[in-house]
C-alpha cells in the first residue's frame, strides 16, 4: 500500500493552523483525508471543522464524506461500448441538496463526442457537442433545455502547451477570453477577461492561486 502525507502550518496572532491532506492506495482503492484551516490553541487540541474523507475506486465509484457537513456524495461510472461507439456516463447523488445528476458521453472518434447532462425531477438539462480540429482547436457549442439558450465555447494550445479560450453565453450576453498561460512563467497562471453585455470589463489575473480583480 502506498501512502503520502502533506501539511501546511501557519500562526495568526495567538492562533495556529494546520491544513494537511492523507492519501492511501489500498489495492484498487484510494482513500484521502484532508484538513483545511484547522485551528488549534495550545497545540493537544484539534478542531477539526473542515475535514473531508474521500473513497474512490477509478474508473467506477467516488464517495466524498463532508464530517462538518455531515454530507455524502455518491458518484458512480462506467463505460461501455454500443454499436461501436464508446459510452461513457455517471451517476451523481448529493444527499443534503438531495440532487441527482446523470452525466453521459457518446465518443464518435477521437475528434466527436456529444455528451448529455441531466438533473432528474427537474427541467434542468443541457446538451453540448464537441468537436476537435487537428487536435488544437475545440469547437463546443451548448444548449441549455431549461432556459432555452445556447453558448459557444472555442479554445486552442498554442506556443508550448498555453491555452486560449473564448465562451460567450447569449442569455447572459457575457463575452470571455481566458489565456492559460504557463509556458511564459514558471507557475500556472491566467489571464481572464469578460465583457458583461459590452458595456462592463472585467480583467483578473491568477498566480500560485491567488486571483487579482480589476474593474473597468
Amino acid at each position: 500500500m502506498n501512502a503520502a502525507v502533506s501539511f501546511i502550518g501557519g500562526t495568526n496572532g495567538n492562533k495556529k493552523g494546520l491544513s494537511a491532506i492523507l492519501a492511501a492506495n489500498p489495492g484498487d482503492l484510494k482513500l484521502r483525508a484532508s484538513l483545511s484551516d484547522t485551528n488549534f490553541s495550545d497545540g493537544s487540541t484539534l478542531n477539526f471543522d473542515d475535514l473531508f474523507l474521500s473513497v474512490e475506486k477509478p474508473g467506477s465509484f467516488i464517495i466524498d464524506f463532508d464530517i462538518p457537513e455531515k454530507d455524502v456524495q455518491f458518484q458512480f461510472m462506467n463505460t461501455f461500448k454500443l454499436e461501436g461507439k464508446q459510452i461513457n456516463w455517471s451517476y451523481t447523488h448529493m444527499r443534503n441538496d438531495h440532487r441527482t445528476v446523470l452525466d453521459g458521453t457518446l465518443v464518435f472518434d477521437t475528434a466527436n463526442k456529444l455528451s448529455a447532462r441531466h438533473e432528474l425531477g427537474s427541467f434542468n438539462c443541457k446538451l453540448k457537442y464537441s468537436y476537435v480540429h487537428r487536435g488544437l482547436t475545440t469547437f463546443e457549442p451548448c444548449y441549455d433545455l431549461e432556459k432555452k439558450s445556447w453558448d459557444l465555447a472555442v479554445s486552442r494550445r498554442i506556443l508550448g502547451g498555453d491555452l486560449i479560450k473564448a465562451n460567450y453565453e447569449t442569455l447572459s450576453q457575457v463575452l470571455g477570453v481566458e489565456w492559460s498561460c504557463s509556458s511564459l512563467v514558471n507557475e500556472d497562471g491566467r489571464v481572464k477577461v469578460t465583457f458583461q453585455k459590452l458595456t462592463t470589463l472585467l480583467i483578473s489575473l491568477r498566480s500560485k492561486e491567488k486571483w487579482f480583480l480589476f474593474l473597468h
